[in-house]
């Protein structure tokens, strides 16, 4: 197709992420920037299921987007891979990996003063991974869109908006756009997609000249060459301003906005314009950082054809029937069917099948992928989300993607019994796909333990482990992940001492326990001297302690930050082993640490509460009554947000009471902030429960 001749070079090819909070209008425009490329005739919606992006059932059922979709249109000549990405605070993670795929990000916010915590990560993880951004106010349409109230709100994010275009009509009298660029006026047609040319409305043109010079001078202000040519003769040629425009954008020194309607159609043809003319191309971005992996030194990969292939995973889709299709964008070099690649992240070779360009949930198979491009291949053996695919005699390694921590823990169990494996095996499987899912099994209760980045992304995977594994799950209340830790320092002895008619089992390990500061973890430290200990026994003490460590005194939590000494002891020349040794340093452990003033930890949340003025007191009451400490409020557009550390135990279902206190106009995001120690009348209850748990297994 037409798209695919664009694809063969890295300059005409472009990806824009259209990313920001939940339920602002992302997948709207995407849709409507498919029906302005000829992707498709007619506006897609997800309500009735003719989405090409909403795709997956649990999205529809929702109404909004739980995964990154992608598709792509031809434009002007060039290629552009459309990325339409999650809002939701619990589905973020996949927002930030498929950053690692654009060109551009797009941020899309609304006119009604309602940026949200949400943005403020996804620009601050876009400027991380230097992808370049730019902004679209959509819902233009809408009661109460105000544009100049969207410049404000991205001003908050500690951005540099400059408006590009400027909206024609308010509200329901919304129809069009004027281009600061080019000076014209475009308008929406009916059956959407199509802008008509038109002259600048005459009750515009004063404002749209303001907003031109201030354009200009904003350009001018980010390049010291432009700068000084701009104070020489005032003003900045076409080119010139174009040229500046699209540097400005590489290097983060401004947010150019746009606007429009994304459910009407209007606006999408000229953003796709903006895109093509103005943003940074494949080829117009700095070289990609990796390493060697062989000679460990740092190499660059240019997004050129010449250069070895590299490439990076950030999407992986797992289809019961269909396998594992593993979406990745190509940094360098290029790639064609059924080659033979080096995963350099898990060290093997891989067999490439056929190449596709993805469609929403469609697949077309191409000949080729080149730098810069977003294309997919299906079944690799090994592969995952973040690995990284290159040459398989130049190697090429890019860091992993951002490891995302749980903030909220499902016990769960299979509801028919005997289906036990079947349940892990499919949730294996969900973690290929999703990496932010964290599978584990309490050895102690023996329960299979999945962890989310919410309540929402948890219920979700059930829902997708029932639909694409044909199982059920029961879900138990969310574990608290406590730990244990000591306060004081502690010596105890470690004996054992077995004699039978052979061999008996004989070795005696002193250990001195002590704290360490909150975060450090375990740290083992070696003092015998003169052999009391031989040394091929001392990694058997030291691995005995480790097992040992997910096991503590009060109430079976693993314990942390404590450093283990081992500084004296004695062996026997016939029964001591290692199995003798690591034993007998398991149980000079326990006894130290109950000596040693133990204690529990909980986890405390980051919590961001994003709520109207009128709730704001409500909230922060609210807080406080959770034995939160309210670190501050700031204002965000009409809005405020409120800061908040609190434990984790009293936030687990916090949404529906956030909805009730707001009447649903409150949002949080929420994540894992640090452990403190659980204050001393809440622990005889969370003893009582952890026993009681473990008596239930």
């Amino acid at each position: 197709m037409a798209a695919d001749i664009a694809a063969d070079d890295p300059a005409r090819i472009l990806s824009i992420a259209l990313v920001g909070h939940g339920g602002v209008g992302k997948t709207s425009l995407a849709e409507a920037l498919l029906l302005a490329g000829g992707g498709t005739k007619t506006l897609g919606k997800g309500a009735d299921g003719t989405s090409s992006f909403d795709t997956e059932p649990e999205e529809q059922k929702r109404g909004h987007s739980l995964f990154s979709a992608f598709h792509h249109v031809a434009w002007k000549k060039a290629h552009v891979n459309l990325i339409d990405t999650p809002g939701a605070a619990a589905f973020l993670h996949d927002a930030s990996n498929c950053l690692r795929a654009a060109t551009t990000a797009v941020l899309v916010v609304s006119p009604n003063g309602e940026t949200k915590g949400e943005d403020g990560k996804v620009l601050a993880w876009a400027t991380e991974l230097g992808v370049p951004r730019i902004a679209f106010v959509t819902r233009m349409d809408r009661e109460r869109a105000s544009f100049d109230q969207a410049l404000e709100d991205l001003a908050g994010l500690e951005q540099k908006p400059v408006a590009v275009q400027l909206p024609i009509g308010a509200e329901a009298g919304f129809k069009g756009v004027v281009d600061l660029l080019s000076g014209k006026a475009f308008l929406g047609t009916a059956g959407g997609g199509a802008m008509r040319e038109a002259e600048i409305p005459a009750d515009l043109a004063d404002e749209a000249r303001a907003a031109r010079e201030r354009l200009v001078e904003a350009v001018a202000e980010s390049n010291d060459e432009l700068l000084e040519h701009y104070l020489d003769s005032g003003e900045l040629s076409q080119e010139e301003l174009l040229t500046g425009l699209r540097q400005a954008i590489v290097k983060g020194a401004l947010l150019p906005v746009l606007c429009g309607a994304g459910g009407n159609a209007i606006g999408a043809a000229t953003l796709l314009d903006f895109v093509v003319d103005v943003c940074p191309s494949a080829a117009d971005l700095p070289p990609a950082l990796g390493d060697d992996p062989r000679t460990q030194s740092s190499v660059e990969r240019a997004p050129s054809l010449g250069e070895p292939f590299s490439a990076q995973i950030v999407r992986t889709v797992i289809d019961p029937f269909a396998g594992k299709l593993s979406v990745f964008r190509v940094f360098s070099g290029q790639i064609t069917a059924d080659t033979t690649v080096y995963n350099s992240t898990r060290q093997v070779k891989e067999k490439l099948g056929h190449l596709f360009r993805v469609e929403g949930k469609k697949q077309t198979q191409i000949g080729k992928a080149v730098a810069g491009d977003v294309v997919a291949v299906a079944k690799l053996k090994d592969a995952a989300t973040g690995d990284t695919l290159c040459d398989e005699k130049v190697h090429t390694y890019y860091p992993r993607l951002r490891d995302f921590e749980s903030s909220i823990q499902f016990a769960l169990e299979a509801k028919n019994k005997g289906e036990e494996d079947k349940v892990m095996a499919g949730l294996h499987r969900l973690q290929e796909e999703d990496p932010a899912l964290h599978l584990d099994r309490d050895e102690q209760t023996k329960e299979i333990l999945l962890g989310g980045t919410g309540q929402l992304h948890v219920e979700a995977t059930i829902e997708r482990l029932k639909r694409k594994f044909g199982v059920d799950v029961v879900l138990k209340a969310p574990k608290v992940p406590y730990k244990e830790t000591i306060r004081g320092k502690s010596q105890a002895e470690g004996k054992v001492k077995k004699q039978t008619g052979g061999h008996g089992q004989f070795a005696v390990a002193w250990l001195e326990v002590e704290p360490l500061p909150r975060g450090q973890g375990f740290e083992f430290v070696d003092k015998i001297v003169g052999g009391v200990v031989p040394r091929n026994f001392i990694p058997a003490v030291e691995k005995g302690v480790r097992e040992a460590l997910p096991h503590g005194t009060i109430a079976g939590f693993p314990v942390v930050d404590v450093r283990v000494t081992l500084f004296d002891g004695k062996h026997h020349d016939v029964d001591s082993s290692e199995m003798a040794f690591k034993t007998a340093a398991a149980l000079g452990f326990r006894t130290a640490c109950e000596q040693a003033k133990p204690v529990l930890l909980e986890p405390i949340m980051a919590l961001d509460v994003q709520v109207p003025d009128d709730a704001m007191g409500d909230v922060i009451g609210d807080v406080n009554a959770r034995r939160g400490k309210v670190q501050g409020v700031e204002p965000r557009g009409a809005s405020q947000v409120i800061k908040a550390r609190v434990p984790m135990s009293e936030v687990l279902k916090y949404g529906p009471d956030l909805n009730a206190m707001t009447a649903g106009r409150g949002s949080f995001h929420m994540e894992f902030s640090h452990y403190e120690e659980l204050p001393a009348h809440l622990v005889d209850k969370v003893v009582k429960e952890a026993k009681r748990q473990a008596e239930g297994a």
